[in-house]
């Protein structure tokens, strides 16, 4: 896939996010870092104290215990919506083309919170964790990716 001068790109997974910018031109991209933040999300079993929470019967003596929320997955998910917030204040600032580069599970959330602007102007997503990679190497991975329309 070329990345064309001026394409806006979001790299992110559920904890990590960089908005990039290609100051480069179609043949050498050059991405440059627009906005980073990264959020520290433990796993549920240093997030969760407790045991799940148990219900007793009315009648009779049964038992059952509550499900215990996904903190780890909902703090996630809020993470891929700031992401997608964050992309369309960049995307309005440069007014370009924009590539989205995320883990299945948190694109999935990305698209439920892209704002027209964003789906007027996205040219690709592509479903891979790139955001602990250097800019040179997700430049190599993404030119290499086959663009589908």
């Amino acid at each position: 896939m070329k990345i064309a001068y001026g394409t806006i790109l979001l790299v992110t997974d559920g904890s990590r996010m960089l908005v990039m910018k290609n100051e480069g031109d179609a043949l050498y991209p050059e991405l440059s870092v627009v906005a980073h933040r990264e959020i520290d999300n433990q796993p549920n079993r240093e997030q969760l104290t407790d045991a799940p929470g148990v219900s007793f019967s009315s009648m009779g003596g049964a038992r059952s215990s509550y499900q215990q929320a996904d903190v780890h997955q909902l703090r996630e998910d809020r993470f891929a919506i700031e992401a997608a917030e964050t992309l369309a204040e960049n995307a309005a600032e440069h007014g370009s083309d924009i590539i989205v580069v995320a883990p299945p599970a948190t694109l999935h959330v990305l698209r439920d919170h892209y704002t027209p602007a964003i789906r007027k102007r996205l040219i690709a997503e592509v479903d891979k964790d790139l955001v602990k990679h250097p800019a040179a190497e997700i430049v190599q991975i993404l030119t290499k990716w086959p663009r589908r329309s």
